[in-house]
């Protein structure tokens, strides 16, 4: 096995992680997420979605098609 001497300035905090590349390249690929900006009209539809889902004004299947216009 080979020795290998990190100098400190690498790892000043104790915090350096040594990982196989292909471990490495496969938590890479659970970062495949995309960030999206909202609008300020959007951010209030949110949070009045989530004060109404808090209070328990919530609808059911059911009524949200009935209230969309997709039922008979």
């Amino acid at each position: 096995m080979n020795t290998i001497t990190i100098p400190k300035t690498l790892a000043p905090k104790d915090d350096l992680v040594v990982v196989p590349r292909k471990e490495y390249e496969a938590l890479l690929s659970f970062r495949t997420y995309r960030e999206v900006r909202i609008s300020k009209a959007q951010k209030q539809a949110l949070r009045r979605a989530e004060k109404n889902l808090s209070a328990g004004k919530t609808l059911s299947y059911h009524e949200l098609v009935r209230k969309l216009g997709f039922g008979s």
